[in-house]
C-alpha cells in the first residue's frame, strides 16, 4: 500500500478520485460487486436499499459526510481481509474496460510523476478501493477514510472522521506536515465537487475537474479540465 516517498519531492499533488481521476462512482461500483458476488441476490437488494438510503438523505439536504457514514455501516459484519481482496479483484477488471479512468486527469497526473512531483489521492472511499488505484496510478500516499475493524471485521462505524469536505483539508495539512520543506502553495490539486473546495483552497494550483457551478465559482480562475472525453 502506498504510504511514503522515496525520493525528495519537490511538491506534492492532490487528487480526488470518484469523477475526478476515475469516470465513475467507485463507492458505489464496489458496493453492488461486492454484494451481488459475494452474497447473491440478498447481498444486491442490500447493495440496492443502501443506495437508495443515501440517495433519500442527500436529497433531503444532508452532507457527504453524512452519506459516507451511511455507506460503511453497509459493511458491517463483512472480513476486512476478503472485502480487500475483492477489492484488488475489482480493480483488476474494471481498470481493463475503456474509459474507467479520466483521460485528463489520469494524463495530468502522469505528468506530475515524470516531473518528480509526489502523488496523494484523496478520497472518501476506503483502502480496499483506493489502494489498487494508487498502485496503477504509482501514488505515493492515500489519504482516505478509514472503516473502524475489530478482530478482522468491519464494524460499520468509521476510524477517525470521513475523508470528505473539511476532512480532506485537515488530512492534506497532516500530510505535508511531513515534508517541512514542501509548501502548499507550490503544491496542486484536483477535485470535482464543491465537496473537494477545503482541500482545493488549501494548496497553490487548484484545478476544477468537470463543470460543477459551486466549485468552479469558488476557485475562480482555476484551471478546469474535462471530465470526459479525449485529453
Amino acid at each position: 500500500m502506498p504510504d511514503a516517498i522515496a525520493r525528495a519531492p519537490r511538491r506534492l499533488a492532490f487528487s480526488d478520485v470518484d469523477e475526478t481521476l476515475l469516470s465513475g462512482k467507485s463507492l458505489f461500483d464496489f458496493l453492488d460487486f461486492y454484494f451481488a458476488g459475494r452474497h447473491g441476490a440478498d447481498g444486491a437488494r442490500h447493495a440496492a436499499r443502501t443506495r437508495r438510503r443515501i440517495a433519500g438523505l442527500v436529497a433531503a439536504g444532508s452532507s457527504r459526510e453524512v452519506g459516507n457514514r451511511v455507506y460503511y455501516e453497509a459493511w458491517t459484519g463483512e472480513r476486512l481481509d476478503v472485502v480487500t481482496a475483492w477489492g484488488a479483484e475489482w480493480f483488476a477488471r474494471r481498470s481493463t474496460v475503456p474509459g474507467f479512468y479520466v483521460p485528463a486527469t489520469r494524463a495530468a497526473l502522469r505528468e506530475h510523476r515524470n516531473a518528480g512531483d509526489g502523488i496523494v489521492l484523496v478520497s472518501g472511499s476506503f483502502p480496499a478501493v483506493v489502494d489498487p488505484v494508487a498502485v496503477g496510478v504509482g501514488a505515493d500516499h492515500v489519504l482516505c477514510t478509514r472503516p473502524a475493524v475489530r478482530d478482522g471485521v468491519l464494524t460499520g462505524g468509521i476510524a477517525g472522521e470521513p475523508c470528505i469536505g473539511e476532512g480532506k483539508r485537515r488530512a492534506v495539512r497532516r500530510l505535508v506536515e511531513r515534508y517541512p520543506d514542501i509548501s502548499l502553495s507550490d503544491c496542486y490539486g484536483y477535485g470535482d465537487h464543491r465537496s473537494d473546495l477545503p482541500m482545493l483552497t488549501e494548496v497553490g494550483h487548484p484545478v476544477v475537474v468537470g463543470d460543477d457551478p459551486e466549485l468552479a465559482a469558488g476557485l475562480p480562475g482555476a484551471r478546469v479540465l474535462p471530465a470526459a472525453g479525449p485529453v
